[in-house]
């Protein structure tokens, strides 16, 4: 690799990297917004939420990462060519075709960066999801427990808190028990904590008192305590997880387990998904052939790339929501992941033709004089009429 291919190499790649860090956050931060009832309602911390939000980054660099790539070579074109760097290069010697070279490089790095994510990275994000989600709904010490609000944990359990303090603490806590039909047992604690150990979950109760109605007996018992541990393990026990399609390795969709009830009922999915992931990669390559088959023809400063770069956003989303469809049409017609694959081999072979033949993508003539007539018109409707 030359210098100017380093040079271009290293534009693009740092050109990427900014789009891709900026349309990432962006979206990130839309979806995170989202899941804000882990902390509101749910009493999570900052930092579980940062976490379980965090996770879905790689699903999104998934889907980001070629349209990143799109504007980072646009971006980098109209830099060499505003320079009249292109110009250079072509007078040099530099066809197209080679031109193209460093873009190629730079777009195998994003393609091997797709295909890791789209193998494992974004799956094991979105399974990590899950499981982090389960365990906080199975959690009734943080999803049933609300202040102010009598929670009916079993058909004879009642448990009250007033309001949660920082750290976890629950404050004003009543709990009403009469699952033992000998006994009624009322508690009432200024505050307490959580705790989870090896023999499973207590609600720990500080400052407060217990009274014990026993059957047959006319007084309560009535004890003051310091301390007092309440067992809730039998309501926070953790469920079952089950997997979805999108949860899953890339070898897991391959070879499936034919005794997979989910395989069973949505095995059109795991077909789709499973090409979804396959043309993952290609997605880029095919991005950037068309993005420099229609900027990246020398041109003057004169001409106007404004037609070029329209056209180029135009066929690569063209592609992009085709490519969706056909995701879509997969799960019951398996033929559509067929046309999705002849139209991304179809868009890099249209981009090749184009950058090889050295075709300049012009608007048509009639298409400018159209302009140009409409421009007047405007400028007219503004332009100030002559003084006497």
């Amino acid at each position: 690799m030359g210098s100017i291919d380093k040079y271009i190499f290293k534009t693009t790649l740092a050109s990427f990297a900014l789009v891709l860090v900026s349309l990432t956050g962006v979206i990130w931060i839309t979806q995170a917004l989202r899941g804000i009832d882990l902390m509101t309602s749910q009493g999570q911390t900052i930092l579980t939420f940062l976490g379980i939000t965090s996770l879905v980054i790689p699903a999104l660099v998934l889907i980001i990462s070629p349209i990143a790539l799109m504007i980072a070579i646009s971006h980098t074109l109209n830099k060499l060519a505003t320079d009249s760097e292109i110009i250079v290069m072509n007078a040099a010697g530099f066809s197209p075709f080679r031109l193209f070279y460093p873009f190629f490089y730079a777009t195998c790095v994003v393609a091997l960066l797709v295909a890791f994510i789209a193998a494992y990275l974004a799956p094991d994000g979105m399974r990590r999801i899950k499981q982090w989600d389960a365990e906080i709904t199975a959690d009734v010490l943080t999803n049933i427990l609300q202040p102010g609000r009598f929670a009916q944990l079993d058909k004879n359990l009642t448990i009250r808190i007033r309001e949660r303090l920082p750290g976890g603490i629950l404050a004003g806590i009543f709990i009403d028990d009469r699952r033992d039909p000998n006994e009624r047992v009322t508690i009432i604690a200024d505050h307490g904590t959580v705790q989870k150990t090896d023999r499973g979950s207590y609600l720990v109760l500080y400052d407060g008192n217990l009274q014990r109605f026993e059957v047959g007996k006319r007084d309560p018992a009535l004890v003051a305590f310091a301390r007092y541990a309440f067992d809730m393990s039998k309501f926070s026990q953790g469920r079952d997880v089950t997997l979805g399609i999108r949860e899953r390795y890339l070898w897991e969709l391959m070879w499936p387990d034919e005794e997979d009830k989910t395989y069973q009922q949505l095995s059109g999915q795991f077909f789709a998904e499973l090409h979804d992931r396959f043309m993952a990669p290609i997605y880029p390559f095919a991005f950037a052939a068309l993005t420099f088959a229609f900027l990246g023809a020398p041109r003057t400063t004169r001409q106007s790339r404004n037609f070029s770069i329209g056209s180029s956003i135009i066929a690569v989303f063209g592609l992009r929501m085709a490519g969706f469809a056909c995701s879509v049409m997969a799960v019951k017609t398996p033929l559509a992941a067929l046309v999705q694959y002849l139209m991304l081999f179809g868009g890099i072979g249209v981009g090749i033709w184009m950058i090889v033949g050295g075709v300049v993508v012009e608007p048509p003539p009639r298409l400018m004089e159209a302009i140009n007539r409409n421009n007047e018109r405007i400028a007219r409707l503004f332009r100030r009429p002559a003084t006497a």
